[in-house]
């Protein structure tokens, strides 16, 4: 399984490994093709070797560089006695100094070794060094006694003198440190200044190179060392990560790291002590590299200041395809750790290698976490390869993605892409010259030429430059004003149109370039004086000939002139006159004869092409025109550059699933070239595609944005100025797939279990396998004496297949080895892995197991993750029986480790539950047995919790039989993926039980026989993917839940989706009915009563519906002997069903009965019928309106109202529009009591509704009336009156069944002589005659409607009672002195009535005597305030409005009588006008008397005595 980050990101810029250095490519294969050969030459010689001698000595392949100098050696110590120097240390570190003939230091040498040999004599080399190192060995060694002896061991070869050398050297070394120590015994007669014995050289370097300057500086004490850049001091601190300073052994370095235009400069050493100071120069000069940058140079690592600080760049931008006019963004997150709040690094964004600066064409952003890009109008010159650089103090970190953008949607079909980086070159006074690169799409038709546009700076106006399309990619623009700026833009055209212009070029001046370098350069100090200097005046010079004329640019529309201004022109400005002459004649004409050019370019146009001219030019100022310049040789217009030729042959090679690299032989002789464009066309079109829309110089070029598994074939077209090439041939066709290649390096070398003579090793996976799986792997071993690690054995022969091996080798006891591991798959054997630590082979004898190994984490998704694990190989005492899982952020400090699990697992896998989705954890194990747990294993590779796109699941399914198989489907696939099948995370290779079929994208594995032993976790994995896997847990209750199925699959019923059901149609049928959820057209259906199959006929009608799967039966009625079981029976294909329905007893019966109602309804609707039967409604006027609702009538329908079986109203007028037909009851008694019935009939029949207002219906009627009259009721108010205080409340009806109840303090009132209650009219009162402190009080009157109350309430106390009582005083006394006569009539209308009060058929007026009110246009009032014996009288009450009048009439009569007079009075009433409008009088209106006892209307004359 491939590693997560795929192999083109880790070995070159651009996604393989081509990139890297040629140079660097050509010596790497070299050295392994020596390597190779110089092994098998080494293991023949050591055969050899060993039937002559009995070992040779070898060198290890190891250098130490020690950084010391010293001024001058003694070559004269050979007398030297032994005991004054210290013994000689084991296995002395060399160093390589060059010394000349005098012995003086000159420079530093690295010896070059070779592979070492195999011994013949059986001993290995660290047994040959333990020899070497006894004292026997060192005493023969030694050079002071044993010279003679080390001459007659030296051997021939290389090696051996090399190691002399070195021993040599070292022992100058030694014999320099004594010496030193002996002057430091004697310091003061030692002191010297300074000296420099090694000095710093300069350098040329290229620019983002490293460069390094060295120094050796004797002298004592000790010689501070001070660098300085232009004579100002070095602050590494000031530029973090820009320079390292080093000392060590007296020699100093300065580091600068990636240097720019602003490194040079001249570099001062400095060396300074108690005794004088010396200083040394270099000077650094860094030129810009114009190729590419080579990503094979060893990256620098920077210096670390206090703080360490670990980068690391995630979440990065890939391979990106845009279109212009388009904003593209490109984004990375970067981590830096330790995180400071405020600390930011230095964000850097490159475009092909070169810097990019804030514009309106990008924006760069950085948001704490995250570095952003921002391209707002995409354009072709933005394609290219996009590096991220992310410095910190410490060191710096790229990331890389190529960016494609196409051409957008042309304005004209068929018309061409837009050209691209357009430029100006060589501007001058009022002329530039205009490039551009010619665009990869033309539309399907050759471009016919180009249009050039300028801009002035500040203006939108864009003019057009040449008249006729130009091919030639390079235009002179004249024509320009002095001192102005102009933008550029150019459109191609071919048949069809013109294309999309440009991107606009950079703002250019038309001035001198000299005058451009001057405002370009720095100016001088201002030295605070100012001197004025005169000229002394000069007569006019005519300027002399213009020098060196040539012509720098030819084409067949136009010719560029260029020279050089004359020595001798005077003190004022000199323009220019061009002369042409056509070769073979004399006769010259002047150009420019209108107008001279000040600029000592000139660009010529509307030369005849094919003729030959040559050309000269004269100077001319106010002095007169000078002398013409020497005539160019003849030249002939016509295109000097030409089409470069086609490239040669094209080969694709696979690089990954998603692109090919494309390599191609160069144009051959090709002049000026600017690029090449690269086109791709699926094999079978005929249709080629740009596979990049800006030209790549090199002959390589990866291809992106190809389909995986499809066929392509390329070509390719060179271009230069002068146009397109043709196309190369095609190549052959390539299928797009990831290429194979060897894996990386394997890592994480650990020890498992360690004995007397063996080690067991475990390590991991590459992180890329290379595009095939791995074969297996090979482990070398090195022993590990004093810290020198030995010469690599190999440990096995054979590859194994494991990532654990044992390692066996005798006399391996209590000794130190390293040791490597490399994969190999079919591509070949991968380059080792870096040496693992230095262990110990000593036994274990600790009572807990050893760790765990081969950590596999899998089924990767957003909230868990499954961890695979081996058991370890070191048991410990006691078996192993359990394990722990722990967990931690992937960045988080070793102390965040913590458990997952609280009980030990037995199992080598768990599923793991992750604590919060889109973070990175890491994963370890450790074992248990009884004597505890053992030690963690090393932990996994951080994992990032997400669910990747397109992550499927396995899926169970149960197919017709009945067969139950598991399915895993991956879209991803690659052409070497496989699916693996596993259960409990053990692949299944037992095909027993399970039945695998692979075909395509998804894979089955099928249960032959599925039981309780197929019962636990099934997994599946697909190979050469980003981790596709997914499992399946199998348990007790999904088997028994799967079994069920697969025996409804294997003997399926037909689903439905309702049950046999009857419903009630139109006309009482009966319809017997089911759904069918699923059913074909070819299903049998059977209808069965009691066991007897139905047919179709006259009593039974049959129906299916094949697309909704209804099944009905139809009957016209039921009968008795349609009594029974109805049953459907289903059978489609070998799937059944059936569904039954009982009809017997009271279901029967019910069904029956109702069949023959909705029978009868349907009969009855055909004629006038009753659409809602009759009912009432009370009115809040108190009315009872009875009312229906009718359809289906016509004009000769009549309806007559019956109350009792008596008619009480007819109408043969229906109303057709509202359907209604109303009964209305005014004033509703117990007469009114009775059953109601209306009738209505016509020609097609008659129809009756029936209300009974009897008993209980009238009860109910009248509470209904009692609960209106309840709500209509007024609230209570208090009145005087003479005999004592009132309390009164109006309603809009009153019915003398009416249940009211009056209320004092919560209690109901018993009614005395002194407290009565009664009714005048709508007025209920309550007479308090005589109050008294006891009546004080709330009062409350209740109405009761049949269902419940309803409460009216007045506090009769404190400032109310006091005012009551004080006006019932007030009128008892003026009652004592006086009678009035008081009636009251309550009126209703609307609108409004007008109210007339007559006496004697004559209108009275208001006065003292009498007083009318009528007050809120309801109650009417006649006040008499003294009555005599002259008021007797007709009196009449006139009402009316626009509806209509009505009157009542009464007669008072005053009798005189001792002991006062009696008033005799009596009512009449009688209606003007008819009640059908809504007359001034209610029907309930009422006459009272106050003079009078309250009580029941008047009918009898009434006397009042005075």
């Amino acid at each position: 399984m491939s590693g997560s980050i795929p192999f083109y990101q880790k070995h070159h810029r651009h996604y393989d490994r081509g990139y890297r250095s040629k140079e660097v490519e050509s010596a790497i294969s070299q050295y392994q093709t020596s390597s190779s050969n110089y092994a098998a030459q080494s293991s023949r010689a050591s055969e050899s070797l060993s039937a002559s001698r009995g070992h040779v000595v070898a060198l290890h392949e190891r250098t130490t560089r020690i950084p010391c100098s010293y001024t001058r050696l003694s070559a004269l110590y050979s007398g030297l006695d032994e005991s004054r120097l210290s013994p000689m240390p084991k296995r002395a570190k060399p160093t390589y100094l060059a010394m000349d003939k005098e012995n003086q230091i000159i420079g530093y040498v690295v010896p070059i070794f070779r592979g070492s040999q195999e011994y013949a004599s059986g001993f290995s080399d660290m047994d040959e060094t333990r020899v070497k190192e006894g004292s026997g060995y060192v005493s023969r060694r030694s050079l002071f006694t044993r010279g003679s002896e080390m001459e007659r061991t030296e051997q021939t070869s290389r090696k051996v003198s090399m190691r002399e050398s070195a021993e040599r050297i070292s022992l100058n070394k030694r014999i320099y440190e004594n010496e030193e120590y002996h002057k430091r015994m004697n310091e003061d007669s030692l002191m010297h200044a300074p000296e420099f014995v090694i000095k710093p050289r300069s350098h040329t370097v290229w620019e983002k190179q490293c460069v390094r300057l060295h120094c050796t500086v004797s002298g004592w004490p000790e010689p501070r060392v001070v660098w300085y850049k232009n004579n100002v001091t070095i602050d590494p601190m000031a530029h973090p990560g820009k320079y390292k300073l080093e000392s060590s052994y007296n020699v100093h370095s300065l580091e600068i790291n990636r240097c720019d235009f602003d490194d040079t400069a001249q570099y001062r050493v400095s060396a300074m002590n108690s005794k004088g100071e010396l200083s040394s120069y270099a000077s650094i000069v860094v030129k810009r590299f114009k190729g590419e940058v080579d990503d094979s140079l060893p990256k620098p690592r920077l210096p670390e200041y206090g703080i360490n600080f670990e980068t690391h760049i995630v979440d990065g931008f890939g391979v990106s395809f845009g279109r212009e006019g388009e904003t593209m963004s490109l984004g990375a997150t970067v981590i830096i750790s330790p995180n400071l709040p405020r600390y930011q690094p230095e964000v850097q964004w490159y475009r092909d290698d070169v810097l990019l600066q804030p514009s309106k064409w990008c924006q760069m952003h950085w948001s704490g976490d995250r570095a952003g890009l921002t391209l707002t109008h995409l354009n072709k010159e933005d394609e290219g390869l996009y590096t991220l650089r992310i410095t910190t103090k410490s060191k710096y970190e790229t990331y890389s993605a190529y960016v494609f953008v196409r051409d957008g949607d042309a304005e004209v079909e068929g018309a061409p892409g837009a050209p691209l980086d357009v430029t100006c070159q060589d501007a001058n006074k009022d002329y530039v010259i205009v490039t551009w690169k010619q665009p990869a799409v033309d539309g399907g038709s050759s471009i016919l030429g180009y249009f050039v546009d300028r801009c002035e700076v500040g203006t939108t106006h864009w003019s057009q430059c040449n008249d006729t399309p130009i091919k030639f990619a390079r235009f002179p623009v004249t024509g320009l004003v002095e001192g102005r700026s102009y933008t550029f833009r150019v459109r191609a055209v071919n048949k069809s149109g013109m294309s999309r212009p440009s991107r606009a070029s950079e703002p250019v001046a038309a001035m001198d370039p000299a005058d451009r370098a001057r405002m370009r350069g720095t100016s001088a100090p201002w030295t605070g004086q100012i001197i004025v200097t005169e000229e002394e005046p000069a007569e006019g010079v005519v300027p002399g000939r213009p020098k060196n004329l040539e012509v720098t640019e030819a084409t067949k529309n136009y010719m560029v002139l260029s020279w050089n201004p004359p020595g001798e022109r005077g003190h004022e400005g000199i323009m220019y006159y061009v002369e042409k002459c056509v070769s073979g004649t004399d006769s010259w004409q002047r150009v420019n004869t209108e107008i001279p050019v000040k600029s000592p370019r000139f660009a010529l146009f509307d030369l005849a092409e094919g003729k030959a001219y040559s050309f000269r030019v004269r100077c001319c100022n106010s002095a007169g025109v000078g002398e013409p310049s020497e005539a160019t040789e003849a030249i002939t217009v016509g295109d000097k550059l030409d089409i470069p030729s086609a490239p040669g042959r094209v080969v694709p090679t696979r690089n990954t699933d998603t692109s090919v690299v494309v390599t191609w032989e160069a144009s051959k002789n090709a002049k000026e070239l600017v690029g090449y464009y690269i086109e791709a066309s699926v094999v079978g079109s005929h249709t080629y595609e740009p596979c990049n829309n800006k030209p790549v110089k090199g002959t390589r070029f990866i291809c992106h944005g190809l389909v995986t598994g499809q066929s392509y074939v390329f070509r390719v077209k060179a271009l230069n100025a002068a146009g397109l090439s043709d196309c190369s041939q095609e190549s052959e066709a390539i299928e797009v797939k990831a290429a194979i290649a060897s894996p990386t390096p394997p890592h994480g070398i650990s020890v498992l279990e360690c004995v007397r003579d063996s080690m067991v090793l475990a390590w991991k996976q590459p992180t890329f396998i290379g595009g095939a799986d791995i074969t297996g792997y090979f482990v070398d071993y090195r022993e590990v004496v004093n810290g020198v690690p030995g010469r690599w054995h190999e440990a096995n022969i054979k590859a194994v297949s494991e990532r654990a091996y044992r390692v066996s080798q005798k006399k391996m006891r209590m000794l130190k080895y390293q040791f490597q591991v490399r994969a190999a798959n079919m591509a070949g054997v991968g380059i080792p892995s870096r040496p693992s630590d230095t262990f110990v082979c000593e036994e274990w004898t600790i009572a807990v197991p050893g760790p765990p190994h081969d950590l596999q984490v899998t089924e990767v998704r957003a909230k868990s993750v499954v961890l695979l694990y081996k058991p370890p190989v070191y048991q410990g005492r006691d078996p192993v029986n359990g394990f722990y899982i722990d967990i931690k952020e992937a960045s988080a400090k070793e102390e965040a480790w913590r458990g997952v699990n609280e009980k030990a697992v037995s199992n080598n896998y768990m599923k793991v539950s992750i604590p919060k989705e889109g973070e990175s954890y890491v994963f370890r194990v450790r074992a248990q047995n009884k004597a505890g747990v053992g030690k963690a294993s090393d932990p996994t590779e951080p994992v990032l919790a997400e669910t990747k796109p397109g992550t499927t699941e396995i899926v169970v399914e149960v197919d017709d039989e009945g067969v139950i198989s598991l399915n895993f489907a991956c879209s991803n696939l690659t052409p070497d993926s496989k699916f693996v099948w596993y259960k409990n995370y053990e692949e299944i290779t037992d095909d027993t039980r399970l039945t695998i079929e692979t075909k395509g994208e998804k894979s089955k594995a099928t249960f032959k026989t599925l039981a309780e032993d197929d019962i636990g976790i099934y997994s599946c994995a697909v190979t050469h993917t980003d981790g596709a896997s997914s499992s399946y847990t199998l348990s007790a209750d999904e088997l028994k839940k799967l079994l069920g199925i697969s025996h409804d699959h294997k003997f399926p019923i037909i689903p439905l989706k309702t049950e046999l059901a009857v419903e009630l149609q139109e006309k009482g049928r009966v319809r017997f009915w089911l759904q069918a959820e699923k059913i074909s057209a070819n299903a049998k259906i059977d209808y069965v009563f009691n066991d007897n199959n139905l047919s179709q006929g006259e009593k039974y009608k049959m129906n299916f519906n094949k697309e909704t799967g209804v099944i009905e039966m139809l009957m016209e009625s039921l009968r008795p002997e349609d009594e029974g079981t109805f049953t459907f029976q289903l059978q489609d294909g070998k799937a059944t069903n059936q569904s039954s329905l009982v009809l017997i007893g009271d279901v029967f019966k019910e069904l029956q009965k109702e069949s023959e109602f909705i029978c009868k309804e349907w009969h009855r609707k055909q004629g006038p019928h009753f659409v809602e039967y009759l009912s009432y409604e009370v009115t809040p006027e108190c009315s009872v309106v009875l009312k229906c609702k009718v359809g289906n009538i016509k004009k000769d329908t009549v309806a007559v109202w019956y109350k009792d079986g008596r008619e009480v109203k007819g109408d043969n007028n229906l109303p057709f529009t509202e359907g209604v037909l109303k009964l209305e009851i005014a004033q509703i008694s117990k007469k009114d009591s009775g059953i109601y019935e209306i009738v209505m009939k016509d020609d097609r029949g008659k129809d009756t509704s029936t209300l009974n207002l009897t008993d209980q219906g009238f009860r109910d009627l009248m509470n209904e009336v009692f609960g209106v009259i309840a709500n209509s009721s007024t609230p209570l108010k208090i009145q005087s009156t003479e005999e004592g205080i009132r309390l009164y409340s109006f309603v809009s009806y009153y019915n003398d069944a009416l249940q009211v109840t009056w209320h004092h303090k919560d209690s109901a009132i018993a009614f005395t002589d002194r407290i009565k209650s009664g009714v005048v009219g709508e007025q209920l009162w309550l007479q308090i005659s005589e109050p008294t402190e006891k009546d004080k009080g709330k009062y409350a009157i209740e109405f009761f409607d049949g269902k419940g109350s309803l409460q009216r309430t007045v506090e009769l106390a404190g400032q109310a009672f006091d005012d009551a009582y004080a006006e019932f005083q007030r009128l008892k006394a003026l009652v004592k002195s006086r009678r009035a006569l008081n009636l009251t009539c309550n009126i209703s209308g609307n609108p409004v009535p007008d109210v007339t009060w007559l006496k004697n058929e004559r209108e009275i007026v208001t006065d003292d005597h009498y007083v009318m009110k009528f007050e809120a246009g309801k109650y009417a009032s006649f006040t008499i305030t003294t009555v005599n014996t002259t008021d007797s009288g007709k009196y009449s009450i006139l009402v009316k409005n626009k509806y209509g009048t009505e009157s009542a009439d009464f007669t008072v009569t005053c009798i005189p009588s001792p002991p006062f007079p009696l008033c005799v009075f009596e009512f009449c009433f009688f209606r003007m006008a008819p009640q059908t409008l809504q007359s001034p009088f209610s029907p309930s209106t009422r006459h009272s008397c106050s003079s009078f006892p309250p009580g029941k209307p008047c009918k009898q004359p009434l006397e009042f005595m005075e």
